[in-house]
């Protein structure tokens, strides 16, 4: 059995965009996610974030997609890469976390709202 080209190009576009939500799950959004739930003015600036970068991805008009979050995920990182950004050796300090880091955990949490819809 012979599948077209485009539908296995697309299930491996899908499944690396979940392995890169997944990763970043791993590294930063479980830990970044139960600091929010015990920190109410963490999980004020995440919920900022995640609005900000649905309204960067035309999120309201357009629905969110796997892809989406982890191409934006990606590029954030690399950006903050190219600038210098370090990411942390050691565990965060979710009393104080960077911009970045609590970027990257708002895409965390639309990432978890795409698995609940």
């Amino acid at each position: 059995m012979r599948v077209p080209f485009n539908r296995v190009a697309a299930r491996t576009a899908v499944d690396s965009a979940r392995s890169t939500l997944a990763a970043l799950t791993v590294s930063v959004g479980t830990v970044g996610l139960a600091a929010a739930t015990a920190r109410p003015g963490l999980l004020a600036q995440v919920d900022q974030h995640a609005a900000a970068v649905r309204d960067s991805l035309d999120g309201d008009r357009t629905p969110l997609t796997a892809a989406a979050l982890a191409g934006y995920a990606e590029g954030v990182r690399a950006a903050a890469l190219e600038h210098g950004w370090v990411p942390p050796a050691a565990p965060v300090d979710w009393s104080q976390p960077d911009w970045l880091l609590t970027r990257l955990v708002a895409v965390c949490a639309l990432a978890r709202s795409l698995d609940r819809d």
